[in-house]
């Protein structure tokens, strides 16, 4: 192709990328923005819900990680159903659904009521955010899809920043209004617009480029076309992928990464009340600057990470600053401006490396193999949301003291870096200039 040529394709091509972009991200980003924080909003109730329904770390811990069975039992079945009815409906249900049972986490009296809206949550929400990732590959070829991930999943900091100064009012300035308590009027007022945002997904996403009435014939046809290109070895098939050893290596580390990102994010309002923060709403305020540099953190690395096209070593290095800045937390919680610090640190790191980490079996699946595949690591991965979040909370129970999980949370954070840096093979051979 004549040089000039190619670059009025490209500029064709990126021109059908934005407008692709400015479709579908807005909705799927702001949706993520409700599902992360109909999902840790436990975590700025803690201090008031404890109170109210005596309940210990131990106790809340399990709880908080009871919501991570659910999504284990129930993520692979949903991707897999969403394969046969579509992104439109899968998305739908999901969001209504999470969003009816966050609101009713209000009427929770025991722990035992506590552990079954959790587990509800989770099974509900099982499917959400690896179904989206798996609908951004029907959409995006390889080079574009760590940033595009990027962008959806920087809604969980997004829902920091703005959900945790709103959350910080709620609990204050809702307590014992209508004869409720805050965290009650929390899990309402954040559960009702992911009911209502899960019936726009029925209006405003299509299925697949195909079905996309806004896309002409021609910018159907290049967007098809760059899905088909072949980006590297992979598997054929769900079965397949089950028997490479390559997703397991990913799955153990996208495990330890979430034991990071759920130590900072049931844990941070907790960590800053001990650091001298005493009202929610203060610790709300407060949160927005952790939060806020994780958003910037997870656009920036994850866009060096596809012009780059590398991923494994952009994935550990997050892994590792994370590992430092969690084991730096013990050491400094005796100050105020180091533990702000070091859960900036640690939250900056652990989030930017989820979007580069899932985009490794976003890359390196085939088709067919990525329903399953993406769900499978993701699976095996939130499994950490169940064991960090209890782990911690049994150690606080029993120490008074989050130091030492802290720094086992930081130990695995390294184990997951040196996994991909030693075991992990499948950078994609593609020119990301024609991506």
């Amino acid at each position: 192709m004549h040089p000039e040529n190619a670059i009025g394709h490209a500029d064709l091509l990126d021109a059908t990328y934005r407008k692709i972009t400015w479709r579908l991200l807005p909705y799927l980003f702001v949706s993520y923005v409700f599902a992360y924080l109909d999902r840790v909003n436990i975590g700025f109730a803690a201090v008031q819900m404890k109170a109210d329904l005596n309940f210990s770390d131990a106790v809340y811990g399990l709880g908080a990680g009871m919501f991570f069975v659910g999504y284990f039992m129930c993520e692979i079945p949903s991707n897999l159903l969403m394969n046969k009815i579509g992104a439109r409906l899968t998305i739908a249900r999901i969001m209504i659904c999470w969003g009816l049972v966050s609101c009713c986490t209000m009427l929770v009296t025991s722990s035992t009521s506590f552990y079954l809206v959790r587990l509800l949550l989770g099974i509900f929400e099982a499917g959400f955010a690896p179904g989206v990732l798996l609908y951004l590959t029907l959409w995006y070829p390889p080079a574009r899809r760590a940033q595009m991930a990027a962008i959806f999943l920087s809604g969980a900091a997004i829902a920091g920043v703005v959900g945790a100064p709103i959350s910080g009012w709620i609990l204050d300035a809702m307590d014992e209004a209508g004869g409720l308590h805050g965290w009650q009027w929390l899990f309402m007022m954040e559960g009702v617009p992911s009911v209502l945002l899960g019936a726009l997904a029925l209006l405003l996403l299509p299925d697949r480029p195909s079905a996309a009435t806004w896309l002409s014939h021609e910018e159907k046809a290049q967007v098809t076309a760059r899905l088909a290109t072949p980006t590297s070895k992979a598997s054929h098939g769900f079965i397949d992928a089950l028997r490479d050893p390559v997703i397991y290596y990913i799955a153990i580390a996208w495990f330890t990464v979430i034991c990071g990102i759920y130590s900072v994010s049931f844990w941070m309002p907790m960590l800053m009340q001990d650091a001298g923060i005493k009202t929610s709403t203060e610790i709300g305020l407060w949160s927005i600057i952790p939060y806020g540099a994780t958003a910037i953190g997870m656009v920036l690395v994850s866009r060096h990470s596809d012009k780059t096209m590398e991923r494994r070593w952009h994935a550990a290095a997050c892994a590792l600053l994370g590992a430092v800045g969690l084991a730096l937390l013990p050491i400094v919680h005796g100050s105020f401006l180091l533990t702000m610090l070091s859960l900036t640190l640690a939250s900056t790191a652990v989030f930017s490396a989820m979007p580069i980490t899932l985009a490794m079996p976003m890359c390196y699946l085939s088709s067919k193999a990525a329903p399953g595949g993406i769900a499978f690591v993701n699976t095996i991965g939130l499994l950490g949301g169940v064991v960090s979040p209890y782990m911690l909370g049994l150690i606080k129970t029993n120490t008074g003291s989050l130091d030492n999980g802290l720094f086992v949370i930081a130990a695995m954070l390294l184990i997951g870096a040196v996994l991909l840096v030693g075991f992990v093979r499948l950078e994609p051979r593609i020119t990301a200039v024609v991506a």
